[in-house]
């Protein structure tokens, strides 16, 4: 368990926080690409690290992000005409460009250059892949891009799926860590018997119970789950989490998937759930992981976008029919999307967990870990100015996750170190990016 001073150090994300300065070192998803679909096209509120900002797309289709203030005397830039290069708000008129600054002032004297004096609070931004990414942090040229695979394979379309989560970022990841909950929560009503001997599936409901083997990273942490499969061999279940937001769970076999999840906190209680992956052969933004659930049209607000039907407010249209019968899809729960599932068991735990009023067990190591991890780095970012994890390495973001069956004599960890060489060899590497 933490103590409430460590849990509120751990999970507050605002400007001035520990954990907000530490997120904010790095690049961060912040729209999806089709959310500005068009040069000059209407403005998007963006809830981003406890601030409240305007994302709009310049006339060149350059992407720029603002305060939602204007500096002049408070007044919503989501109301301001994207025009000519600029969004000028209909205030006044003063009109600012993608990095803050105001380049047009109409009420003020021909003569005056107070103009040249005024800047809007504005975040660089870098656009790929389908995702506009935000710079927040105090260097004057951002690092570099995470080269993250799902963002550079050229096997196939990417594929992006983003959820609001109305709670803290980092209960949504720590059900990422929790690899055990999988052969409950999404397929307690699965039999072994049900599969293939020998397929990992088998092996995984034969021995719901699983042993860890947790393993410190240079970008964050790696888990083995094992479970017995043969007589001589163990079924390993890879998992990954990285700086500072990042997983990778095992969804198939090791090194096949192309795919990253990530929790971007929009603010202390709401989370811009994110999932990017490559599957050859697959249309473009197929909502993969959204299979099943119902989503609704964005709003305006700045909790409007990426929500779907099914809510904490009517119990994730939980099936008790479905799972009275414990059979098929979502039997267990009577939730049939798997990302319902979770959140109807993170969302209900509260905006923000008390996590004082935990009992953990042995299958939680690896969150406890993590934990510790995240509060040691950003008291080490706090008190000493060192620099987290993977801001200036971004060739350690080049992992994959998934799931292998080895002899017991082998070591998880080398195997899964001397697999990961021959991937690189597929993939292309990302563009530079420049701030602004």
């Amino acid at each position: 368990m933490l103590s409430p001073t460590d849990n509120d150090y751990l999970c507050r994300i605002g400007p001035g926080t520990p954990m907000g300065n530490l997120m904010r070192q790095y690049w961060i998803p912040a729209i999806r690409s089709d959310e500005l679909p068009a040069p000059d096209c209407p403005p998007l509120r963006v809830k981003l690290l406890g601030e409240e900002l305007i994302g709009f797309r310049m006339t060149s289709g350059k992407v720029g992000l603002v305060q939602n203030a204007c500096p002049h005397r408070g007044a919503s830039l989501f109301f301001g005409r994207n025009e000519e290069e600029g969004l000028r708000c209909v205030y006044h008129g003063w009109k600012f460009d993608a990095t803050g600054q105001c380049v047009d002032m109409p009420s003020e004297p021909a003569e005056s250059n107070f103009r040249t004096k005024v800047r809007a609070r504005a975040y660089p931004t870098h656009e790929h892949g389908g995702v506009i990414w935000a710079y927040m942090g105090p260097r004057a040229v951002p690092p570099p891009l995470p080269e993250i695979e799902a963002m550079m394979a050229s096997a196939g379309p990417h594929e992006i799926s983003v959820l609001h989560r109305p709670c803290n970022w980092m209960q949504g990841w720590e059900g990422e860590m929790d690899t055990v909950h999988a052969a409950f929560l999404h397929g307690g009503q699965n039999r072994f018997d049900d599969y293939e001997p020998g397929t990992f599936n088998y092996y995984q409901y034969k021995e719901r119970a699983a042993k860890f083997s947790t393993i410190d990273t240079e970008y964050g942490l790696a888990n083995g789950a094992f479970r017995p499969a043969e007589a001589d061999t163990y079924y390993w279940r890879i998992t990954q989490i990285l700086f500072p937001f990042y997983n990778m769970i095992p969804t198939g076999k090791l090194g096949d998937a192309f795919r990253i999840g990530a929790y971007v906190p929009m603010d202390d209680d709401h989370t811009l759930h994110w999932e990017i992956q490559v599957r050859p052969g697959a249309a473009a933004n197929e909502p993969q992981f959204l299979r099943g659930a119902h989503p609704i049209a964005n709003t305006t607000g700045w909790y409007g976008r990426f929500n779907v039907e099914e809510t904490l407010e009517n119990d994730y249209l939980i099936d008790r029919e479905l799972q009275r019968r414990n059979r098929g899809p979502g039997g267990y729960t009577g939730i049939l999307n798997g990302r319902l599932q979770d959140c109807a068991v993170t969302e209900t735990m509260g905006p923000i967990y008390d996590r004082s009023r935990e009992h953990l067990g042995t299958t939680d190591q690896f969150i406890i870990r993590a934990r510790r991890m995240m509060i040691r780095a950003a008291r080490a970012l706090e008190r000493d100015g060192i620099v987290p994890p993977g801001v200036d390495t971004p060739e350690v973001y080049r992992q994959r996750s998934g799931e292998i069956i080895l002899p017991r004599t082998q070591d998880w960890w080398e195997t899964y170190v001397n697999l990961r060489r021959t991937w690189y060899p597929r993939q292309t590497p990302l563009p530079s990016q420049t701030a602004g």
